[in-house]
């Protein structure tokens, strides 16, 4: 009989589904170096936030065959090191979405009403209803930044309450948010006319502090700020400072930038903030919820089926990924490549496989295509299973193609993305059957090795255009690595390429398109 350790606290629903296919193990608050010495003589691990499942783990655990963590997130585990041994690793990616967005919309309400301060009032003895004299929701405008799952919910709900809705998110489609009765709109519009705004977004180097002084100073004097997505993208100090001086009427937190939350100016705040301690996720249901989700999972794993939200590749023997791995990082890495270079919100992505390429499995290809063109904007919480749930959910239509007729390379990769910004393409090859090359960019042909920082421009093929970039950039202290360019006929258009040491300084990219040449710039962080 297989055997399951349980290594952090589980509800007792999700340990009564493993007990009818496994032997199963509790043993919480294991010190690390006692998991290593006996997680090898298990079939399966399941954890939730506490257990730090790493390299070390993972090399140890010579018989395990999946990892569940019962919860959203897998931050807490090496999922490259499990992947390479063939590890499959699942969570619940829905078991506490109803939880949070229910969360959300009883903070907004609690702020509405003054609730946890009426509430401590009459505690106190006091009766002062016209101290807590609050406002309806009914008929207000509430800013969803953020139409993900959770986003999506609450902003069901709110429509339900009859209020107003407007939605941010760049890669939602319009369609997808007029269903959820959403008016899709920028960033600074929703924050100027919105009476509620309430962020459902994940924390990535473009979110962090996107709530800031500017977008507070935005905000109406009588609207009221929710959050009970992820600490840090909100600047605390600013949002303290805007409370004080009544810029907004409320706040209501449920995470912060380091938590538990320590010394802080919102603490001071009694009347015109709340605060949880991240209780997002904290019902009975939602822990019931993820324990048998994840539970059934490793049932399903160890009785040689499929998981069906596994954080890496399912399904997929290990001689088989070890054959498509390249390609995978191919489309993978042209996906990151195509989705910064279209900006804004992606329609459609065609993906054309070409060559040896175009007799393999498609599907791979496409997923891993999809996770790049998405990593971008949702960071860790798309993966190789939910890149393609995620598309359809912001509308992106998917077409394949093949071509095998082509030669000039062993196999290629053309990946072309429609969106509200125009058309961009790229391609890509694989030298030496694992050496990423980009071929293409939007039909200007170059060779160029994907790095980590790269600046793309479009210009007039001119004398002189050269030089002046990189005297601009060398003023700026920006050393470049590399560069080429691409052309199609003399005195034409042509796309530089230049691999850049560092992430490009901001408002370097303004000063470049102002050059004399210069049609656009693009800056793209791998």
């Amino acid at each position: 009989m297989p055997k399951v350790l349980v290594s952090d606290p589980i509800d007792q629903a999700g340990l009564d589904i493993l007990s009818q296919v496994a032997q199963v193990d509790v043993q919480t608050k294991l010190p690390p170096e006692e998991l290593v010495k006996i997680v090898g003589e298990y079939d399966a691990l399941m954890i939730r936030s506490g257990t730090k499942v790493t390299k070390e783990v993972i090399e140890a655990g010579q018989n395990l065959k999946i990892i569940g963590r019962a919860g959203v997130g897998v931050d807490n585990v090496d999922v490259p090191a499990a992947t390479r041994r063939g590890i499959v690793v699942v969570n619940s990616p829905e078991g506490n979405t109803i939880a949070a967005a229910e969360h959300a919309l009883a903070m907004m309400l609690s702020l509405s009403r003054y609730i946890p301060v009426a509430d401590k009032s009459v505690k106190a003895g006091n009766w002062n209803r016209k101290a807590f004299t609050g406002v309806e929701v009914y008929k207000k405008t509430l800013g969803v930044v953020g139409l993900g799952k959770i986003g999506s919910h609450v902003a069901t709900v709110a429509r339900a309450m009859g209020m107003k809705l407007l939605a941010y998110d760049p890669f939602i489609s319009v369609d997808r948010a007029e269903k959820l009765g959403c008016r899709l709109v920028d960033i600074d519009l929703l924050f100027r006319e919105a009476d509620y705004i309430t962020l459902h977004l994940p924390k990535t180097p473009e979110t962090t502090n996107i709530v800031n002084a500017k977008t507070l100073a935005a905000m109406k004097p009588t609207a009221r700020l929710i959050n009970c997505a992820r600490g840090g993208i909100i600047d605390e100090v600013a949002l303290a400072q805007a409370l004080s001086e009544d810029e907004i009427a409320g706040a209501a937190l449920d995470v912060y930038a380091e938590e538990p939350l320590g010394e802080s100016p919102l603490r001071a705040l009694d009347r015109k903030i709340i605060l949880t301690p991240h209780l997002g996720a904290s019902t009975e249901e939602a822990q019931v919820n993820v324990a048998t989700d994840v539970a059934e999972q490793i049932r399903d794993v160890l009785l040689g089926l499929p998981a069906r939200s596994a954080v890496n590749i399912p399904g997929l023997r290990a001689e088989v990924m070890e054959q498509m791995r390249p390609y995978l990082q191919l489309a993978e890495t042209l996906g990151n490549l195509v989705g910064q270079l279209a900006g804004g919100r992606v329609e459609s992505l065609n993906v054309q496989m070409q060559g040896e390429l175009a007799q393999k499995d498609s599907q791979p290809v496409v997923i891993a295509a999809l996770k790049g063109l998405l990593s971008h904007a949702l960071q860790e919480r798309v993966n190789y299973v939910n890149a393609n749930i995620e598309a359809k959910e912001r509308g992106i239509h998917v077409i394949e193609t093949r071509d095998t007729d082509i030669k000039d390379y062993t196999g290629s990769l053309r990946l072309t993305a429609m969106g509200s910004l125009g058309e961009h393409s790229v391609s890509g090859v694989l030298l030496g059957g694992s050496e990423i090359r980009v071929t293409d960019i939007d039909e200007f042909p170059i060779n160029v090795p994907p790095t980590d920082h790269m600046l793309f421009t479009l210009h007039r093929d001119m004398p002189g255009i050269i030089g002046k970039i990189g005297s601009l950039l060398g003023s700026f202290n920006v050393n470049i690595a590399s560069m080429q360019v691409g052309r199609k006929i003399v005195r034409g258009d042509a796309v530089m390429v230049l691999s850049i040491d560092d992430p490009l300084p901001e408002g370097i990219l303004d000063e470049i398109t102002k050059v004399p040449g210069i049609r656009d710039a693009y800056t793209v962080d791998l």
